[in-house]
């Protein structure tokens, strides 16, 4: 009877410290497993490194995640589902942009309120997007472009 008491308790605790673990790994990406919030969507040419728990900031601060991501098969874009809080009230002329952390940093999707009186709801797309730029693509344009001089050859006058 003793022995069965003992692995109870023992069972009991792994289940505890499971229930920790899931609670902690929820936290630590950002999900959650519901709250007051609204899901918005948006459509991006390019998506470059946001993933489903990515964090969607406003002013420097994170107020939600990105839920989901897929194309859209008619117009080829990429469109982001994202849940943000509830009590932010966004104006609907409101932007989404996908921006890094710094030079090398992660990057995340920022909101910029708009103006309008009208809010957006859940539910809702913001239409006005910036989509993520490819750092490789900019290095690339300026040293084959001819003004950053990687494509004169030596000897050259410009």
């Amino acid at each position: 009877m003793r022995r069965s008491a003992l692995e109870l308790l023992a069972g009991g605790l792994v289940l505890l410290a499971a229930a920790a673990f899931l609670a902690y790994a929820l936290a630590a990406t950002g999900r959650s497993v519901g709250g007051p919030g609204i899901t918005l969507t948006a459509r991006f040419e390019r998506i470059d490194g946001i993933t489903p728990g990515t964090d969607v900031r406003l002013a420097g601060v994170r107020v939600g995640s990105v839920v989901s991501q897929r194309i859209d098969p008619e117009t080829f874009l990429a469109v982001v589902t994202m849940r943000v809080d509830a009590a932010l009230r966004l104006p609907e002329d409101s932007s989404a942009e996908i921006t890094t952390d710094g030079l090398f940093g992660g990057r995340f999707v920022a909101l910029v309120p708009g103006g309008a009186e009208r809010r957006l709801g859940d539910g809702d797309t913001i239409r006005i997007t910036q989509s993520a730029i490819s750092l490789e693509a900019l290095i690339g344009r300026f040293m084959f472009s001819g003004e950053g001089g990687g494509s004169r050859p030596a000897g050259a006058r410009p």
